[in-house]
């Protein structure tokens, strides 16, 4: 088993907050920076920072820290910034709209080649400069475009159906906005959910405390 594989979800999802950390410190000219200050900059201890790091490889020396453009670099490689992976969004209504229009895909590892709706008064305008496509031309567009991950703007009802024939079209990862737990059906696909009303209810509990 490849190391990385046993890397648990906590970590991975801490890596991009430190890319965005030390992206940032590279703006503002720090050229170099200790785990002790970086942890005072993330709320994060030390060690839990050494430990994550040390997950990925030997990116820093003792006594003298991390050189932070080549982190900042090294980090963006294992996250696949770079990469621009074929992505399709299915759901062009305020919340699907509003992610293609403020979303850079290029700088996180996609890029976004058509938006699908069945609503008439949608199809044909453009997000971003993407053209809003009718639902009917999604398997025509798969079949020609080849794209491997989705993003779901769409009704919880509407998912399970849409999602089976974005597989079946050779979609292999979702980032997936409506409440149904693809996971769970299709565990041979990768799921990312999001749930705006999970963190805004968080919020509330911790406001209480």
């Amino acid at each position: 088993m490849n190391k990385r594989d046993s890397i648990s979800m906590s970590v991975i999802r801490r890596l991009p907050r430190y890319y965005r950390f030390l992206g940032d410190l590279k703006k503002n000219g720090i050229t170099r920076i200790s785990s002790r200050e970086l942890s005072a900059r993330m709320g994060l201890t030390a060690s839990q920072i050494r430990q994550d790091l040390n997950c990925f490889g030997d990116f820093g020396q003792q006594g003298y820290g991390y050189m932070v453009e080549q982190l900042h670099e090294e980090i963006g490689k294992i996250l696949g910034v770079d990469l621009k992976r074929k992505t399709i969004m299915i759901g062009a209504g305020n919340l699907g709209r509003a992610v293609a229009a403020h979303m850079s895909f290029n700088t996180k590892g996609f890029e976004l080649i058509g938006i699908f709706d069945k609503n008439p008064l949608v199809i044909g305008k453009a997000v971003n400069g993407i053209i809003i496509h009718d639902s009917c031309e999604l398997e025509e567009f798969c079949n020609k475009e080849k794209p491997i991950a989705a993003i779901l703007c769409i009704p919880r009802e509407a998912t399970k159906d849409i999602a089976e024939s974005l597989i079946s079209y050779g979609i292999k990862a979702f980032w997936n906005f409506s409440h149904y737990d693809l996971a769970i059906s299709h565990p041979e696909v990768t799921v990312e959910n999001v749930h705006l009303s999970d963190s805004l209810m968080t919020l509330s509990y911790r406001i209480g405390r």
